[in-house]
């Protein structure tokens, strides 16, 4: 799952050095926390937030499938 997020991430940043994805493991949940470039933030967030909220729906439905509460936070 963190190879997908990273592969759609890295198609929207100009800067892929600065990208990074890291797994947060819980007891019931994972959430993966997702840093880029601050130039790059608004690129992966979009208009008024529809491009992230695309990326968490494609991650939810993901886990759903592997039948896991999964999460996606944008750090700056």
């Amino acid at each position: 799952m963190k190879e997908i997020i990273e592969t759609i991430i890295l198609n929207l940043v100009d800067n892929k050095d600065a990208v990074s994805v890291n797994e947060v493991q819980g007891e019931k949940s994972i959430v993966y926390e997702v840093k880029v470039a601050e130039d790059d933030m608004g690129k992966v967030i979009g208009r008024q937030g529809r491009l992230a909220k695309s990326i968490r729906t494609v991650v939810k439905s993901i886990g759903a499938r592997e039948h896991k509460k999964v999460s996606v936070e944008f750090i700056d």
